[in-house]
């Protein structure tokens, strides 16, 4: 498929192009987290050796992915989360914590456990009203701030 034709597929599926860097799903730190991920896990036969085998695998490996707990999501799974299943387990799990407290409230000195929730919104691109273009356009887009060096010398003792 040319580049031409491809920017059609595009168009037709209503997808927009863009070449821009902030707030693209393929951003640095998530793919090299994801990579990672894929990486480490016990199956990755580190080459593949074909196409079909990649794919073979990785129709294994996405849907363990999605089970799996992560702690960016309270230890809850995406299918969780996705499945809306989080609520009755977060239910049972913080019921289970109340039970255990009740019990024995001399092992919780901070006062009553409390299961953590998954945060409201995860999102790569958040839907804030700013959108990549706009974040381009701005004056410092492309202005590295480093972090302030302190040039005071400690005191020395003798």
């Amino acid at each position: 498929m040319i580049a031409h034709s491809f920017g059609d597929l595009l168009t037709d599926l209503g997808v927009e192009r863009s070449f821009s860097r902030p707030r693209v799903s393929n951003d640095n730190p998530f793919s090299e987290s994801q990579f990672k991920t894929t990486k480490y896990w016990s199956s990755y036969p580190g080459r593949f050796q074909n196409a079909a085998h990649a794919r073979h695998w990785c129709s294994e490996f996405f849907p363990a992915y999605s089970r799996r707990p992560h702690e960016g999501l309270a230890l809850f799974t995406p299918e969780d989360l996705y499945t809306g299943r989080f609520e009755a387990l977060w239910r049972v799990h913080q019921a289970a914590m109340d039970q255990h407290y009740a019990a024995h409230p001399e092992r919780y000195v901070k006062g009553p456990p409390r299961v953590a929730r998954p945060p409201e919104l995860v999102s790569i691109n958040p839907d804030d009203g700013q959108t990549a273009a706009k974040l381009l356009n701005q004056p410092d887009a492309f202005q590295v701030s480093p972090t302030p060096v302190s040039t005071e010398l400690p005191e020395v003792v003798t």
